[in-house]
């Protein structure tokens, strides 16, 4: 198995992460979930290691309320891997694996957070975008498919070994990494309930948030006069 370098970079204002996974011998990395906005460090991680950039990988976006977005990571000049369809970018085949180096990336499909999210399982872990981060998602604190949501955690990420490390894109005072066994067990939206349970906590706190006119960032952004 081939020498493994990993690191997180955590926006601690807008509670987003990204990670960097390299095989240093090879000299080829990978980017989870970057930001274009992050670029420069990201740059200066990947040139102090002596790394070459082989795939970007996004577990999902919003890049209608963050105009270029896409545009931004493209220009890094390597396949740009997401659920959505768009000109340019790279989707994957169900369960397919991307090689970096003398490792690879296993591609799953998650939905529900997004309606084409992505997870990307690594050895010991799984990167799952906003599957398990429940209202931190400053753009979509509530899932856009909360069926799909249910399907994916339960038959994805739960059947995985309990010592299976999940680490999400988002993080606000709390933890970003943890086990299959302890989402299992403790995630307030998951454990102890049925479909029909979690879909009724969803409903709920949708209409809670309609009726406390709940500012849920919309996906595009607000023209100004």
């Amino acid at each position: 198995m081939a020498v493994n370098l990993f690191r997180i970079l955590h926006d601690e204002r807008l509670g987003e992460l990204s990670y960097l996974l390299a095989d240093p011998v090879a000299g080829e990395a990978v980017l989870i979930d970057p930001h274009s906005r992050d670029l420069p460090v990201l740059s200066a991680m990947l040139g102090e290691s002596g790394l070459r950039l082989r795939w970007v990988l996004r577990t999902h976006g919003h890049d209608g309320a963050m105009p270029g977005e896409f545009d931004r990571l493209a220009a890094l000049r390597v396949p740009v891997v997401q659920g959505l369809a768009r000109e340019g970018a790279w989707r994957p085949a169900p369960d397919e694996r991307l090689p970096f180096g003398g490792d690879s990336v296993q591609v799953l499909q998650t939905p529900g957070h997004t309606a084409h999210c992505l997870s990307f399982a690594w050895r010991d872990r799984v990167f799952c975008g906003g599957l398990l981060a429940g209202l931190t998602c400053s753009h979509q604190p509530l899932p856009v498919d909360p069926g799909a949501m249910w399907d994916s955690v339960t038959q994805r990420l739960f059947t995985l070994p309990d010592e299976t490390l999940l680490f999400s894109a988002h993080a606000r005072r709390a933890r970003a990494v943890g086990t299959v066994l302890e989402a299992r067990r403790w995630h307030p939206w998951f454990a102890r309930r049925s479909r029909d349970g979690f879909l009724s906590h969803i409903a709920r706190l949708q209409e809670r948030a309609d009726a406390a006119r709940w500012p849920l960032p919309p996906l595009t952004p607000v023209p100004t006069p």
